[in-house]
């Protein structure tokens, strides 16, 4: 049955259709996956986001390990920011995971990964640990705690009104930790987001993260499943493991730009440095379609003529611009902005265009 979300019956109270994601019974559908979408882009909204991995490092050389195992600068990164995107690469370039690194302090990190990497994160973390003899304790919070993200233009609002927090004077990627409010104490509020819109994420308790649930959908902020988390970060053109990365793809032919540019001697630097030095044989593109034309999922074959020179790894109905947009891989010889390609679906192919993304473009 997996492991239930610790508000799955706060959801089942909203009428939520609940599904299974990553081995978590979460909410997937409130209303409609294209209304909270929507929603989210012109009001309020919040996620459940409880079934991320949530793991702590801490430790007199939690910052030499991190350094070891980020492609980003650790030690450079003031304490009360997130450092990120970044990623778990292993030793070939490829990603293990896509992560958040949270500095609580400089012997005090929260890494923030994906559901389905969960166990593999840890174990890789636990293995170069091992390797390297460090002092550090390593901790898998997940469960233990939870997690929800506010997303959308009125979510600065919203949170004052929520805990007193202007989350307009904070700035991007900053993360205030220890917060005591009327609803309980929150162990971080964080600013980021992947929607495109402002966003938040609040980190605690689960007993304090019910309480904060509850007051949201009293104050009438709609909640959010994850058929809207997948629609809003296809629009932004961001990747999902599984999809548009996995352990054989690496951070420059998915143009994720997870690593410091002067950084060296992480974990797959000297791959990644091989690769860049090579060239990719393939790149991440968006595609466009017309009004009316289906919707391209993963696996649909990219013609150029009746060539075949890519395939799509996601695919959706953007319900802003009202049309089916996806993300796809394509070969660099075939990869012209503004050209077009045709999909094949179901026997018919159809054209779209090439893009860049962001789909929606804020």
């Amino acid at each position: 049955m997996g492991i239930e979300t610790p508000l799955l019956s706060e959801h089942e109270k909203l009428g939520a259709e609940i599904g299974v994601f990553a081995g978590w019974r979460t909410a997937m559908v409130f209303s409609s996956a294209l209304k909270e979408a929507l929603d989210t882009r012109t009001k309020a909204t919040v996620f459940d986001v409880s079934h991320m991995a949530r793991i702590l490092v801490k430790g007199e050389d939690a910052e030499e390990l991190l350094e070891y195992l980020i492609p980003r600068f650790i030690a450079k990164a003031p304490a009360g920011r997130m450092i990120g995107p970044s990623a778990l690469l292993n030793e070939n370039a490829g990603f293990k995971d896509d992560v958040m690194v949270y500095k609580i302090d400089g012997s005090h990190f929260l890494i923030v990964g994906n559901a389905v990497n969960r166990k593999k994160d840890l174990e890789w973390i636990l293995h170069v640990l091992g390797e390297k003899g460090l002092n550090v304790h390593v901790e898998d919070l997940t469960e233990e705690t939870a997690m929800l993200a506010l997303q959308g233009p009125q979510t600065p609002e919203v949170l004052e009104k929520l805990v007193g927090v202007k989350g307009n004077e904070m700035g991007m990627l900053e993360f205030k930790s220890g917060l005591n409010t009327t609803l309980g104490r929150i162990w971080i509020l964080s600013k980021s987001g992947w929607t495109g819109e402002p966003g938040f994420e609040i980190i605690s308790s689960i007993e304090v993260i019910k309480k904060i649930w509850k007051a949201l959908i009293e104050k009438g902020v709609e909640p959010a499943g994850l058929g809207a988390r997948d629609i809003l970060r296809i629009e932004m053109g961001f990747c999902l493991y599984g999809h548009e990365i996995n352990e054989h793809t690496t951070p420059l032919e998915a143009r994720y730009k997870v690593f410091s540019n002067k950084k060296r001697g992480y974990i797959g630097y000297d791959a990644l440095h091989e690769r860049y030095r090579r060239g990719v044989e393939r790149l991440r593109y968006g595609l466009l379609l017309n009004k009316g034309s289906p919707i391209p999922r993963e696996g649909t074959t990219v013609y150029a003529a009746e060539v075949r020179v890519g395939e799509v790894t996601s695919g959706t109905f953007s319900p802003f611009l009202k049309r089916p947009i996806a993300e796809f891989y394509v070969q660099p010889s075939h990869a012209y902005l503004g050209f077009h390609l045709e999909v094949e679906i179901r026997g018919k192919k159809y054209t779209a265009k090439i893009v860049d993304f962001p789909f929606v473009k804020k």
